[in-house]
């Protein structure tokens, strides 16, 4: 386990968290699905640059898919 891998995950699942609160309260789809997905998928990354590229695609889907 790299110490790096925690801190990105921690991060990104901070972000999903938001997310989610943020797509449930607000009925939105788009951003409630983005936000599990950032909370669940670090665990099953091991590759640092990958971890973060999905990361950053997740976090920017919201922006761009309006429902």
């Amino acid at each position: 386990m790299n110490a790096n891998l925690v801190l990105w995950g921690i991060l990104f699942s901070s972000f999903g968290m938001g997310f989610f609160m943020y797509g449930r309260k607000q009925k939105a789809v788009a951003p409630l699905v983005c936000g599990l997905l950032l909370m669940i998928y670090p665990y099953f990354i091991s590759n640092t640059i990958l971890l973060v590229l999905i990361g950053i695609v997740l976090i920017a889907i919201p922006y761009f898919v309006r429902y």
